[in-house]
């Protein structure tokens, strides 16, 4: 059975969380405080995190960044009252592997937790990516370029390799985000984030510009570059 660790300051909403996650036969441990979570983090292994940004004792971005320094990989899904995307950039490029803005449906929270767990049981079968010097290990979610290495987050990873399995195919928004998040709470902020920052990383790397945005459609990833 899936193990999740809720962190929100506020009782009503853990409880209210715990409730729908356990009728869908999911365990739940709960944490009123980032300092709570950490100490709880250092005792156990749990399969996802769902983690509310800003706490009174210990925010959520201690406890993210904590995730970081220790090299301990849960899924994490925010929960935060912040709209701005300048903070889902920052949470997102902590690790977070998806972000939900406050006040929230509880059966959309339920089915994204679901989603995350049904993505991180995939298994490829191939663990290598090879697109000539662009290569992307999935295993380690690491991509190499002409010598260079880069550490993805997962999110980072799943993207990347869905564009590279579909080169100079345009996708469309919607089915990346099904795709890789699958379920359908389609959230094109999200998406626009991680596209953004996955540009940025092969930008630096490569020199090359291997992202193309389609107006009104999507994204198409170029292989002529490599």
């Amino acid at each position: 059975m899936n193990q999740i660790l809720i962190i929100d300051d506020e009782s009503s909403i853990r409880q209210l969380i715990r409730l729908h996650l356990e009728n869908a036969h999911i365990k739940v441990i709960e944490a009123a405080s980032g300092q709570d979570a950490i100490g709880q983090l250092q005792q156990k292994s749990f399969d996802m995190i769902i983690l509310d940004l800003m706490m009174a004792n210990g925010d959520g971005f201690e406890v993210l960044h904590y995730l970081k320094e220790e090299h301990l990989q849960p899924l994490v899904i925010v929960l935060s009252a912040r709209r701005e995307v300048e903070d889902k950039i920052t949470v997102l490029g902590l690790g977070a592997d998806d972000y939900v803005t406050k006040p929230f449906s509880p059966i959309e929270l339920v089915a994204r937790v679901q989603a995350q767990l049904r993505r991180h049981s995939i298994k490829y079968h191939s663990d290598r990516i090879r697109l000539n010097k662009l290569v992307l290990e999935m295993d380690k979610s690491m991509l190499h370029y002409d010598g260079q290495k880069q550490r993805l987050t997962t999110v980072e990873c799943q993207l990347l390799q869905l564009l590279m399995r579909n080169v100079d195919r345009v996708l469309t928004k919607r089915e990346i985000y099904q795709h890789i998040w699958q379920h359908e709470h389609y959230d094109d902020n999200n998406l626009s984030v991680f596209i953004s920052r996955l540009r940025k990383i092969l930008e630096q790397m490569t020199g090359h510009h291997s992202i193309r945005s389609i107006r009104g459609v999507g994204y198409q990833f170029s292989g002529d570059e490599f």
